[in-house]
């Protein structure tokens, strides 16, 4: 069992995100989806994180014109997508190029690395991770999010 966590600027919000893997019939249903709402979700998230400058395009330079997917196996969900230079941009075409760099994994070890309740190195050696594709690319991806320094938001109680 893991040990719970704090989310990013709630101090005193102590959750855990537990281990599990969506049914079957959750991928089948996933997989026969549209996959283009996940990744626009994605992009938009990533781009979020560039206005909101947590990320810096600086230091992003490394990923222009490389192809990324990030696959959730136990949903059925996939996204492609790219960086420009300026921003992250969807790659909506089925047929597009080959990624770069495939990051998959279930929906409960993503969260759980969103939540810095586990870290990728982890996953990775304990096989929840999937990473395939060009081994640095994928080691620069990781510090970069692991650099990331979440704000600290103002967070009241019933009590304040």
């Amino acid at each position: 069992m893991t040990a719970p966590f704090s989310l990013p600027g709630l101090p005193g919000l102590n959750l855990q995100v537990p281990t599990f893997r969506l049914p079957a019939f959750v991928t089948r249903l996933g997989q026969r989806l549209p996959q283009w709402p996940h990744t626009l979700g994605l992009v938009g998230g990533l781009n979020g994180l560039l206005l909101m400058k947590l990320l810096d395009t600086e230091t992003l330079e490394p990923l222009t014109g490389r192809v990324f997917a990030v696959e959730v196996e136990d949903t059925g969900a996939a996204a492609r997508f790219t960086f420009d230079g300026l921003r992250f941009v969807p790659l909506l075409a089925a047929d597009g190029p080959a990624p770069d760099l495939r990051f998959c994994a279930t929906l409960s070890a993503y969260l759980q690395l969103l939540a810095r309740q586990e870290d990728p190195d982890t996953l990775f050696f304990q096989r929840r991770l999937v990473i395939e594709g060009d081994t640095e690319l994928g080691l620069l991806v990781k510090n970069l999010l692991d650099a990331v320094e979440w704000p600290r938001l103002p967070f009241r109680t019933a009590r304040s």
